[in-house]
């Protein structure tokens, strides 16, 4: 990256690169999009491995950060150094969700760099969305099904949003299969599949595979946890989170993702 030729020799840093929307947040769709520009593209650098020829990943998170700051680099504003706060892991979480950030990182001050290793000196704490969906299919599986084809009502109709597949145990499998292996229909209640583009993810439902579904009767609503929404209207990283018996299906439509 050309940015970085301003790097002091002999020095190695570790970052990431994120795309940043309109509202200053980031976006990991943008930076998927061969639309995104290239001034929204960034790259922000978090920690120090080597400086003037030194490896210093054995030194305290916190005097590695303060070598950070002493490096001359930030004459491309496509390059940021991470900054860091410290406050109790409630504050943060309300913080990141108020935002409406992806989650959080979390290190220990005293921690050293250790590549390639995930231990228990810093963790990643990511922030979910989430709502209730129409349960409008499965993919069979263990314990009777494998993952759950699940959508909103856009007034009378059906709309495709995931394939679910993370989530159960076996007892959950079992208590979810009970309510809706009943409900068996020939025909898909989705009024948006088969998809005829193809998804970034791999996880597009397209007439191949819809072939191995069993379509539901849409009487079934279910609790999902997700990461974000696509651009395409599907969920990112969903996870299954309950049964929500209490809910009518046909009041279950697309909420406010702000």
């Amino acid at each position: 990256m050309e940015a970085l030729v301003d790097l002091p020799e002999g020095t190695v840093v570790d970052g990431e690169l994120v795309a940043i929307d309109d509202r200053g947040r980031p976006d990991f769709n943008l930076l998927q999009s061969f639309r995104a520009e290239a001034s929204r593209i960034h790259y922000y650098i978090f920690d120090l491995l080597r400086w003037n020829d030194r490896d210093v990943t054995g030194l305290p998170l916190i005097e590695r950060r303060e070598l950070l700051k002493s490096l001359v680099i930030i004459r491309d504003k496509r390059i940021r150094i991470s900054e860091y706060v410290e406050a109790t892991p409630q504050a943060l979480l309300s913080a990141v969700r108020e935002q409406g950030l992806e989650g959080i990182i979390g290190k220990q001050k005293d921690s050293h760099y250790q590549p390639g290793k995930r231990s228990g000196a810093w963790i990643k704490y990511r922030v979910n969305r989430g709502q209730e969906f129409v349960i409008g299919g499965y993919f069979p599986g263990p314990h009777g099904f494998d993952s759950l084809i699940v959508g909103y009502y856009d007034g009378d109709k059906l709309m495709y949003v995931a394939r679910t597949r993370n989530g159960f145990v076996p007892a959950s499998r079992r208590q979810v299969f009970s309510k809706v292996k009943h409900l068996v229909t020939p025909d898909c209640p989705f009024v948006n599949l088969p998809e005829t583009r193809r998804s970034r993810f791999g996880e597009e439902l397209n007439a191949e595979k819809m072939k191995k579904a069993v379509w539901l009767k849409p009487q079934t609503v279910a609790q999902i946890e997700f990461l974000e929404w696509t651009e395409g209207d599907r969920l990112r990283h969903s996870k299954f989170a309950g049964l929500r018996e209490d809910k009518n299906p046909r009041t279950v439509v697309k909420e406010d993702v702000g």
